[in-house]
């Protein structure tokens, strides 16, 4: 019997019976790749299996189900853990990505050494590497023995009845892009493949209790690759980032249904491995010059935890026709609206200078608190004038150049505190008596409500 063909989008999983250059739903081009549809008779009998995430058979009432609270196992990781939301829950399908050589397989067999060692057995399949290559890798982190299983393996019936054999605590596939299941002819990365490839592995992870790990690849843009359905099967997504000329990585969850979002750890790259930052504050300000014109400390909060990080700007008069504005760290769109603002409401000329913004240490601002930070930094950079010393700022910047208040005031300056900051300038919605920044009075409190009161107190 001949084998029906379908055309399907590698962007948005849409078929068609026939090639197009244009996907008709999701206007990319060139996406569609042939695939063969499963035979009907295989269908058939895959329809009688049971493809159930739980041990029950059928409906269960609601009042009748028992809430057991799973211990979450610890990956011996510190900021790993925290990103996780406090550690690895039983069961759970977790998606990694991250640029090639950020170090997503160097964390995972680091976690997977101390699971093999303090939980029990631990299967990493691996469809990149062979045996001899993370043996190399684990000679390098000091991996010992423990009952850690190396698959070299891309075939996904193989990897699922490894894991139904084994029975691990933990499973760890690298990566989930180089897996195929033998159910269809299209090639490894296809989205057919990797949609059948993750579900089989969820089945198995929420029907054997087994956490699991999937690398992704990611796309040119940063995001992952394949379908988008990927990300909603899996429980937790995290993204590993960091440049590849600073020897700190940052791991951030977007996506993660036992923990809090946009939760974030910090890592520091190693000849014997990834070693966990436990105050990044101090990495990020470590080389922070003195009484420098264009440099502002924010206080900004990623996740639940607070950061102190340095935003630095460079204005010079531009040598062409066009000022340049050119941001690294924080978004294009949101530093030409501040200029606008401090052009407006501050009285800064700058529409003939070039503006360079850098958030150093390569870390990616996206709260607005960060507004008063670049503002500051800005206008110390035109005006030649350092920010006062030991001063860390925070605040929003409205259109009429007032500055708004943000949340978790207290958090942010509480660490500037503890890392010898003096003053907060801070906006003065921040100091309502019910919501007070700073009990003990340990830093002092500037409160600011507009643009131009902040500059007067920030540039000395």
């Amino acid at each position: 019997m001949k084998q029906k063909v379908v055309f399907a989008c590698q962007e948005c999983g849409s078929q068609s019976g026939k090639w197009l250059g244009r996907c008709p739903d999701c206007g990319a081009w060139n996406s569609l790749v042939e695939e063969r549809a499963v035979p009907a008779e295989l269908a058939a009998a895959g329809a009688e299996k049971r493809y159930a995430l739980a041990a029950a058979a059928g409906p269960q009432l609601y009042a009748d189900i028992d809430t057991v609270v799973a211990e979450r196992l610890s990956t011996g990781i510190g900021e790993f853990d925290r990103v996780l939301g406090g550690g690895v829950v039983p069961g759970s399908l977790v998606l990694i990505g991250g640029e090639p050589g950020i170090g997503k397989s160097t964390l995972l067999l680091q976690a997977a050494a101390h699971f093999a060692k303090a939980v029990g057995p631990v299967l990493y399949s691996s469809g990149e590497e062979s045996e001899h290559q993370i043996k190399s890798r684990g000679e390098r982190l000091g991996v010992e023995r423990a009952p850690l299983y190396i698959l070299a393996e891309t075939c996904l019936e193989r990897i699922l009845e490894e894991i139904a054999r084994l029975r691990p605590a933990f499973v760890i596939v690298d990566s989930i892009q180089t897996v195929f299941s033998l159910k269809f002819q299209s090639a490894p990365g296809s989205i057919g493949q990797v949609r059948e490839s993750a579900t089989q592995l969820l089945f198995a992870a929420k029907g054997q209790n087994i956490p699991t790990f999937l690398v992704g690849h990611v796309t040119k843009d940063g995001s992952l690759a394949g379908p988008k359905a990927l990300e909603h099967i899996v429980d937790t997504v995290l993204y590993f980032e960091g440049e590849k000329h600073h020897s700190h990585r940052v791991v951030r969850a977007v996506k993660n249904r036992f923990g809090a979002v946009s939760e974030l750890g910090v890592f520091e790259m190693t000849g014997s491995g990834l070693r966990a930052v436990p105050n990044p504050s101090q990495l990020f300000l470590a080389e922070r010059a003195a009484n420098a014109p264009g440099s502002a400390v924010l206080c900004c909060i990623e996740g639940s935890r607070p950061l102190l990080v340095e935003v630095q700007a460079l204005v010079s008069t531009s040598s062409y026709g066009n000022a340049r504005r050119m941001a690294s760290g924080i978004d294009q769109s949101r530093l030409s609206l501040l200029l606008a603002v401090l052009e407006k409401r501050a009285g800064l000329n700058l529409i003939a200078e070039d503006v360079f913004v850098n958030v150093a240490g390569g870390m990616r601002l996206e709260e607005p608190a960060a507004d008063l930070s670049v503002a500051a930094a800005v206008a110390s950079s035109l005006r030649n004038r350092p920010v006062a010393e030991a001063t860390a700022v925070f605040g929003e910047i409205g259109l009429a150049g007032e500055i708004r208040g943000i949340p978790q005031a207290g958090l942010r300056v509480k660490e500037a505190s503890q890392l010898g900051f003096r003053r907060c300038v801070v906006p003065r919605a921040n100091l309502d008596p019910d919501d007070r920044p700073l009990a003990d009075g340990s830093c002092e409190l500037v409160p600011v409500t507009s643009i131009s009161e902040a500059l007067d107190v920030l540039l000395v």
